[in-house]
């Protein structure tokens, strides 16, 4: 093969070599190594340029990595760092005689009776010297002319440094992208956290203002929402934000305890005042004196404890049951209820006083299903802490992530924490996948619970069913409902959100459909698909249409073969 061809191939498989990667490091060393294989040559580095006119090694061939790390040079120091000062390219015959060879890495100590020349070339991009590369190879007589190899220098060098070029180029726009990701990350993140609460959602956001906002003060909290929402967590939160934080927080749940129990729970007893008294006992509010007491389900307590609790509210003192001295605390109360105040009021079952005395700030904490930005981390939340305690590694995969975003969870953060603890206790390997939840195989528990419509969390309505026939299969597969889902329907599926879909007393003109008297087609597959075209194709709304439960509704549709159409 002639010189020149043999140049060619080189640089071509140069060229092949830099454009594999921007790893210049990597790419760099296996251009050097080919070429040291190819053209004979015993040695070759390259330095790139430092801040303030420093040279470092960035790869090399033929050298051990205590030699490599001797690569360091100043500008105008040596060969190499003259050849980077003044951009010229250097051929050095004999090392042995060139008084401003350094050899720093040894080069001329491992041939010492044979001539050995170093070729050293600047590599230039954008206009500028932003490195070098040298090699060094055998020669005996210094007879030997080079400059095809420095020729070929040249041109490699050239290849390398538009190599160099893009690769600053490329770290430019990443840290630019990086800085401006963590700029963003600066302005959105929430300004307010709460330990122990998993919350980026805008709904909990406002309840971590509103929790900062009221911590500091004295002022009676009324924390509002649906069973499992982490009531009292936000109590606590409250307490340990607040000026009492050193203080007892205690804790009672109303709706545990019989009234004569709670009475004595709350004001404590003297001794003798009833059977088994043997001794003073203080109450729960003198516990927590100087403290906070969390008062749960209070909207449970009856209506003659109402009064009693009313007078402490207001005088903030309190006789124990059997006793006459009145006692003083300073206590901060929070109450909690997943009650419906307001209804309970008009009914006659709570009282107004009580209702206005307690109701000073009153803070919402949403469902879950009204947050579902914070599922995904209060699952692996969850998963993390199983993992720990059972000593396992278990991950959820993508598409179980999704069943869990896409569950309604009548039971909120308690029926998640339970659907993810369940799950992870029955995983055969470390990762979960979507068909290890109940529902995807109709085997959930709460389903029923699902699309209730109630005045408040504890009084469940009654389905009423009408006779569609059951068949023996499972019902249509169509999307994945959730840790406690129904498989194939919406979960944000509520009457309330379209009053008009309920509407059946209004006929279409026109209709040729046989009716009853009640407004609905006479055939029972007729009023599946009138009932899913008055409600949009949701299949929720139209069992409630009919007054019959999901789970029915699904076997009707497959029984009749009713293709769902989806928009």
């Amino acid at each position: 093969m002639s010189e020149s061809r043999r140049e060619l191939n080189a640089v071509y498989e140069v060229s092949k070599t830099l454009a594999t990667s921007l790893d210049v490091g990597k790419t760099f060393r296996e251009a050097l190594n080919y070429l040291v294989q190819a053209f004979d040559w015993r040695r070759a580095f390259v330095v790139i340029a430092e801040g303030e006119g420093r040279l470092r090694g960035l790869c090399a061939v033929g050298l051990t990595r205590e030699e490599q790390q001797r690569l360091q040079f100043e500008s105008g120091e040596g060969i190499v760092g003259r050849v980077y000062a003044n951009g010229i390219q250097v051929m050095v015959p004999n090392v042995h005689v060139e008084p401003l060879f350094l050899n720093r890495t040894g080069g001329a100590d491992q041939s010492p009776g044979a001539g050995v020349a170093m070729l050293v070339t600047p590599i230039r991009a954008d206009r500028r010297t932003v490195g070098v590369l040298a090699i060094d190879c055998l020669n005996p007589g210094e007879r030997r002319g080079f400059s095809g190899d420095l020729q070929l220098l040249k041109m490699v060098a050239t290849l390398m440094g538009q190599a160099l070029l893009l690769n600053r180029s490329v770290s430019a726009a990443h840290d630019s992208l990086q800085d401006e990701v963590r700029r963003m990350h600066k302005v959105l993140k929430p300004s307010k956290q709460i330990e122990q609460v998993v919350g980026i959602s805008a709904p909990m956001q406002d309840v971590f203002e509103q929790v900062h906002q009221v911590a500091p003060a004295r002022t009676t909290v009324l924390l509002r929402g649906e069973s499992g929402t982490g009531k009292e967590v936000i109590a606590r939160a409250i307490h340990n934000l607040s000026p009492r934080k050193r203080d007892a927080f205690v804790c009672v749940n109303c709706a545990a305890l019989t009234e004569s129990l709670l009475e004595s729970e709350l004001f404590g007893h003297e001794k003798g005042a009833f059977t088994g008294a043997q001794a003073q006992r203080k109450g729960r509010f003198e516990m927590a004196h100087g403290g906070t007491l969390f008062l749960d389900e209070i909207g449970d307590i009856s209506a003659a404890f109402q009064a009693k609790l009313l007078r402490v509210l207001q005088e903030r003192e309190f006789e124990r049951v059997g006793g006459s001295a009145p006692v003083k605390v300073d206590v901060r109360l929070i109450l909690a209820t997943n009650r419906n105040l307001e209804t309970m009021v008009q009914a006659g079952e709570f009282r107004a006083d009580l209702y206005y005395r307690i109701n000073v700030v009153s803070i919402q904490l949403p469902p879950l299903r009204e947050r579902r930005e914070d599922i995904p981390a209060m699952a692996k939340h969850f998963l993390e802490r199983f993992n720990r305690e059972n000593m396992r590694a278990i991950q959820f995969s993508p598409a179980a992530m999704r069943v869990l975003s896409s569950c309604y969870w009548p039971g909120n953060v308690r029926e998640l924490e339970n659907c993810v603890e369940r799950t992870a206790t029955m995983a055969h390997d470390n990762v979960i996948t979507d068909l290890a939840f109940p529902c995807q195989s109709n085997r959930c528990l709460t389903q029923v619970l699902h699309h209730n419509e109630r005045i408040d969390a504890v009084r469940p309505v009654r389905l009423v069913d009408i006779p569609i026939t059951e068949v023996p299969m499972a019902p249509p597969h169509s999307g994945a409902g959730g840790g406690g889902g129904d498989a194939g329907m919406p979960p944000f599926a509520d009457s309330r959100s379209d009053p008009a879909a309920f509407d059946d007393g209004m006929d279409e003109p026109g209709d040729a459909i046989s009716r009853s008297d009640d407004g609905k087609p006479e055939g029972e597959r007729e009023r599946l698909v009138w009932a899913m075209e008055r409600c949009g194709w949701v299949q929720a709304k139209a069992a409630r249409l009919l007054k019959i439960s999901p789970r029915q509704m699904g076997y009707a549709l497959q029984k009749h073969e009713i293709e769902v159409r989806k928009f």
